[in-house]
This record gives structure tokens, sequence and C-alpha cells, in this order.
């Protein structure tokens, strides 16, 4: 698969590794030309870098991982106003979350992921955002040899099928997360997790096992 990715930072670093080491070409891109090619060049013969709009462009699926402050810029500068996402498979990792709050820099108002879709008509997947860079880059992220779960929200059934793939070559389980407009839900599940995490409490050991959702089996 033809992956762009828009963002040359630790995410695009975690995610983009397993990619390549899965056999996807790539092109990569950054606000710092440099930052991006030396990327690009850790992640092999598969990767190049590009500008924004040649990342955009580049595949069959664009990875957008960039800050949430930058959204807008970065895909002004990707051509989105001019069509270039318009019908493409757009899988969103922003998290809008308000640093030492742990709020939502989009309360209030439409999700990250359904701004971002508003903004370039792509077939917006919400994925890969629950978790910490570092999580990404384990092989495979999994523990007690359980797979992470890694929840999708999106509306169109090629662009979901095609972000299922990705989630696989990670290592990881994708889990049917509902349409885009459960995307916020997402995001503020991200949001209150981190802040426990950051707490120092095990987020993991607020919900049950799934066998235990509705209570003591049998």
């Amino acid at each position: 698969m033809r992956i762009g990715i828009l963002g040359a930072g630790r995410m695009a670093d975690a995610l983009g590794t397993h990619w390549a080491r899965a056999g996807h070409e790539l092109t990569v891109s950054g606000r710092d030309p440099a930052k991006a090619a030396a990327l690009a060049g850790r992640l092999g013969p598969t990767a190049r870098a590009g500008t924004w709009e040649e990342a955009a462009v580049f595949g069959e699926v664009t990875l957008l991982a960039v800050r949430d402050h930058a959204v807008t810029e970065v895909l002004e500068a990707a051509g989105a106003a001019r069509g270039t996402l318009d019908g493409r498979v757009l899988a969103d990792c922003v998290n809008p979350v308000v640093q030492g709050r742990f709020t939502l820099a989009t309360e209030g108002g439409p999700s990250m992921a359904r701004r971002v879709a508003d903004a370039t008509g792509a077939h917006v997947v919400k994925a890969f955002n629950l978790c910490h860079e570092d999580v990404w880059r384990m092989t495979p992220p999994a523990f007690d040899g359980v797979p992470l779960a890694v929840p999708l929200c999106g509306d169109d059934p090629a662009a979901l099928a095609a972000v299922r793939s990705l989630v696989t070559d990670l290592g990881c389980e994708p889990v049917d997360g509902g349409g885009l407009e459960r995307a916020g839900l997402l995001e503020a599940t991200a949001a209150f997790m981190i802040g426990l995490w950051v707490g120092g409490a095990d987020a993991q050991a607020v919900l049950p096992p799934l066998k235990y959702a509705f209570g003591a089996p049998g």
C-alpha cells in the first residue's frame, strides 16, 4: 500500500516504522524538510520525503499526525482547499487535548475528526489516538499475550477496511467504534485516560473485562 504521512514527529516515526517493515511505500512530510528527510532515511528504502501536498496525494491512505493546533495550517499547505484530499482515505490520530487540564480543545463544537472531514472532503477514520507513541513502537503492542485493541470510527466501509489492514500490520486488533459521529467520544476518552495515566492511575483497571461487563457471569 502507498501511504502519505502528514507529519514527521514521533507518531509518524512510530507508525511509519511498522508500515515500512510491512513493505508499504511511504512519503513523509513535515514543517522542517530536513527532519522529514531524516525520518524517511530511518524508515528505509520504501520511504521518501516530500512536501505536504506530495504526501497528501501520494497514496491510498493518508495519515494526519500533527499537533492539534497545527491541523488547519497543515491541511492548507497540503492543498485541502483545492481538493487534494477529497474522497481520499485519511486516518486521523490527532488528540485535541488541553495540556495540564486534560479536556478537549474542541469542547462545545465538532470533533477534530469531523473538522478534518469537513475541511478536506476525505473519508476520515479516527484511529491510533489512545496510546503514547512509545506504545506504538512496541513490536508488537501486546500485553500479557493479548494484542492491543485499536478502535476505529468512520463512515466509509472501504476507508475502514484500509485502516483495519494497517492496524493488523502493527500486530494489533482493529475494533469497530461506530461512525464518525462517535469520533468525539474517542477523542474525549483519550483526554480522560491521559489524565489518569499522568496522575499515576492504572487506567485499564477502570473497566472490567468483557465477561464481567454486566456483572458476574452466570
